[in-house]
């Protein structure tokens, strides 16, 4: 009979539950995950990696497209909508198999199945495992956490029906490129769709309910990111709310109400993307002191939960939604249960965001505006891609960083970019904001060239005066 008792139980699979799963038996603590549906998550399966995958053709045939101004000639390229899934599709697989692999390595238990609170006292946590409404296993751990994840939000009357209208797990598999897409939504899940489709040649057209897309983005950014997705041809409406949704044989007409006047919208599809909801339900937390708030667990800031030994990380917690804070709660998490001695609380400010589109987006740390909102005095720098070389010679003169200190310590509070690579370089601000650098740091630090990550250095040099290439 397999082990049933252990020190950490881990209810879901995703990029928090496995890596704390791992973190934890690296530690020397019998440890085991509980997952429904596939390892690695929303994130491996249906989120981060297959979506990164598809921008990747279409980045590729953007490539293709424009291959005249690098001096190539490309006759009858063509695409097949088909083959672009089904590579995205096994890039997902080949992770969730690697992360299969990298459970077993450490020894780490898997069952297959729903996982639940069964009550117990903080002494022996009890989680019974299901499948398919049948009994798998009775488990007990010193500590449970709860890595159940989120799933997209509905708006009453316009649920999505997997056919007409789509979440993003639909919208990863399209049979066919539709001729007219409407992305209601613009934060990263809807504007990377929105992207995708654009560049593979769909009449795109947006709807944010807020006055400026990327609404979470520094304003000057997000309102270079708009021109840019306008320039490409997207229909950008915000302070705009999607009233109704009139499903036909094989389209749907949207009622869109905006500066107080309505019109409709006809499209082939529809993605809703207005956000997440932590999956809180059936996992057993009726009868716990486990507090729920607007369908995110509440936990202090080791993870904990008001129930002794249940603990919660991830989407199901709160914002940033993003995997790496995931993972980076997981591993805060089991060192504190551990009882190491080096470990801190999550400083969310330092959780870089990234957003995949075209042109991509990139930022970490407070905006400008949130930083003059706590009473901040700035000092802001930017530099514009077209000042750099390696930027004119890969074709991609179009972007900016910016970056944002207070003025009378120099402490970097935030930096924002929007550009090539992006994604890539914003980690370089990343670490700079853990090590706590200031500008004098930054200013000192030599960057190579030619590199894109030499705007960054400008931009910095720029906040104090002292740009040299603008």
């Amino acid at each position: 009979m397999a082990d049933t008792s252990f020190d950490v139980i881990v209810i879901g699979g995703g990029p928090g539950g496995y890596v704390a799963a791992i973190r934890a038996a690296q530690l020397g603590m019998k440890t085991a995950v509980v997952e429904a549906q596939h390892l690695g998550g929303i994130c491996l399966n249906w989120g981060c990696i297959p979506t990164k995958a598809l921008l990747r053709s279409a980045e590729v045939w953007h490539l293709i497209n424009h291959a005249d101004s690098f001096g190539i000639s490309v006759k009858n390229a063509a695409f097949d909508v088909k083959k672009i899934v089904d590579r995205s599709r096994k890039v997902a697989k080949q992770l969730s198999n690697g992360v299969a692999f990298l459970l077993k390595k450490n020894k780490v238990a898997v069952f297959d199945g729903y996982g639940k609170l069964a009550g117990g006292s903080a002494g022996a946590r009890k989680v019974a495992v299901a499948k398919d409404g049948k009994a798998v296993a009775d488990l007990t751990a010193k500590h449970v956490i709860l890595a159940t994840g989120a799933r997209a939000r509905t708006l009453p009357g316009m649920e999505p029906d997997g056919k007409l209208v789509w979440t993003y797990k639909e919208a990863m598999v399209p049979d066919a490129l539709p001729k007219r897409l409407l992305v209601v939504g613009s934060g990263a899940i809807g504007i990377e769709f929105a992207s995708f489709f654009r560049t593979l040649g769909s009449e795109v057209t947006v709807v944010e309910v807020l006055d400026r897309v990327l609404p979470v983005e520094d304003a000057e950014i997000s309102a270079f990111a708009h021109k840019s997705f306008e320039k490409q041809g997207m229909k950008i409406l915000t302070k705009a709310t999607v009233k109704a949704l009139k499903n036909g044989k094989d389209g749907v007409t949207a009622t869109v109400e905006a500066g107080g006047k309505s019109s409709e919208i006809a499209v082939d599809r529809v993605i809703m993307a207005v956000g997440i909801v932590g999956n809180v339900e059936d996992i057993g937390l009726e009868g716990t002191k486990v507090k729920v708030d607007r369908a995110h667990i509440v936990v202090d800031k080791w993870l904990a939960t008001g129930e002794p030994g249940v603990y919660a990380i991830g989407d199901v917690v709160g914002p940033p939604w993003l995997a790496h804070k995931a993972s980076h709660e997981g591993v805060i998490c089991v060192e504190k249960i551990a009882g190491l001695n080096d470990v801190h609380p999550l400083d969310t400010t330092n959780v870089p965001g990234c957003t995949y589109c075209y042109p991509q987006v990139a930022s970490v740390g407070l905006t400008e505006a949130a930083a003059k909102e706590k009473g901040r005095k700035v000092r802001v720098g930017r530099f514009p891609f077209i000042g750099n070389g390696k930027a004119i010679a890969l074709g991609e003169p179009e972007g900016m960083v910016k970056t944002v200190f207070d003025a009378e310590t120099g402490e970097l509070l935030g930096a924002h970019m929007v550009g090539a690579e992006v994604t890539e370089l914003i980690q370089g601000y990343g670490i700079a904001k853990t090590l706590e650098t200031t500008e004098a740091e930054l200013m000192h630090a030599i960057f190579p060239h030619p590199t894109l990550s030499e705007m960054m250095h400008e931009s910095v040099l720029d906040a104090y005066g002292r740009a040299i290439h603008f």
